[in-house]
């Protein structure tokens, strides 16, 4: 086993060239989403629920309400101490948000960091979340994606207002 350990982390640190890679982490982070994939798929399987076709309309409810889901949980200033135990706080970000740094604690804790400060890391997360929700409680998922993908466009619309009294001051 020693070699075979040895082997690994030898390939790990030639992967790595000298960059501060949490390799370790990211395979903690892999093995529990596709445990709770896993877990999803076994309950399906074993409750009798059949997937079903996403409609066009289901599709642009998930997608709008991954994106904001995701940013949100990244990036919000409210949703900042979800984040203390693998960020430090850096500065402001773009409107309502915050820019952080990811702790180098541990391998874990990096990893963690990195997916929590990372809204395109997290959209993967999120997003399976929402298609579950959509195989065991369609009604409540669309409600939730509906109530983000608002709150989405309700953004867009306040950059954009924001813009125009801008360009109107000047």
């Amino acid at each position: 086993m020693s070699k075979i350990a040895d082997a690994v982390e030898t390939e790990a640190d030639e992967y790595r060239q000298g960059a501060d890679r949490p390799l370790g982490g990211y395979v903690v982070l892999m093995a529990i989403f596709s445990l709770l994939a896993g877990a999803a798929g076994a309950v399906a399987a074993l409750r009798g629920t059949r997937a079903r076709r996403i409609s066009p309309y289901d599709l642009i409810l998930v997608i709008a309400g991954t994106q904001k889901l995701a940013r949100l949980l990244t990036k919000d200033s409210v949703t900042s101490p979800l984040r203390v135990p693998f960020t430090r706080y850096r500065g402001s970000g773009g409107p309502g948000e915050v820019m952080e740094e990811v702790r180098r604690d541990s391998s874990l804790r990096h990893a963690v960091g990195e997916l929590l400060t990372c809204p395109f890391c997290l959209a993967l997360w999120v997003a399976s979340g929402f298609t579950v929700g959509l195989l065991f409680a369609p009604r409540f998922t669309r409600t939730v994606a509906a109530m983000l993908t608002a709150v989405t466009g309700a953004d867009f619309l306040q950059l954009i207002y924001g813009r125009l009294q801008q360009a109107a001051e000047e």
